[in-house]
């Protein structure tokens, strides 16, 4: 299982030639949030495209980088087309309200967790309070509902069963550590 964020940073290699070809700066998702790809380099003031990489030519996610297919899987995007990221898309994940059916708050997504090649489904939420609940109390952990229909990962909010309150559990005292 992989953190999200750990991958932010990491250097994008070529495996065939070792070629350097960016750094990972954010990953993008599709409508139904399942990863789509790692975004290199976002558009500049004058540019019109996006530096990404499609998530089929990972090859691997390592410690200390993540390694690709062939140079030519760098693919340039129009900013638009990255509706759904991490960081910078049109509509964000990281900082999204996570809310019961019930309208109760259950914390901010921190984080992601996915099983990196089986379906790149978003799997777990790593959810804040903020920096003071942080320290005093630590982030919180929320397994995903295993039925995709139970949660609406919308644009200004994820809505969860009610039963998702009951489930928080501390980020140290769940299975899904890095």
């Amino acid at each position: 299982m992989i953190k999200l964020q750990r991958l932010i940073g990491l250097p994008v290699i070529v495996i065939h030639s070792g070629k350097l070809v960016g750094t990972v700066k954010d990953a993008w998702f599709d409508e139904h949030w399942r990863l789509k790809g790692l975004i290199l380099e976002f558009a500049k003031w004058f540019a019109a495209t996006a530096r990404a990489v499609s998530w089929d030519d990972v090859l691997t996610c390592g410690e200390d980088a993540v390694i690709i297919s062939k140079e030519d899987a760098v693919i340039a995007m129009k900013p638009k087309e990255v509706s759904r990221a991490f960081h910078a898309g049109i509509i964000k994940l990281k900082d999204l309200p996570v809310v019961t059916v019930h309208g109760v708050q259950l914390g901010r997504v921190s984080d992601v967790y996915f099983f990196p090649f089986q379906g790149t489904q978003i799997v777990g939420y790593e959810l804040t309070d903020g920096f003071v609940s942080d320290l005093m109390e630590g982030r919180k952990w929320l397994k995903a509902p295993s039925d995709p229909d139970e949660v609406l990962l919308g644009e200004d909010a994820i809505i969860v069963p009610a039963v998702s309150e009951a489930e928080l559990e501390p980020v140290a005292a769940s299975n899904f550590r890095e």
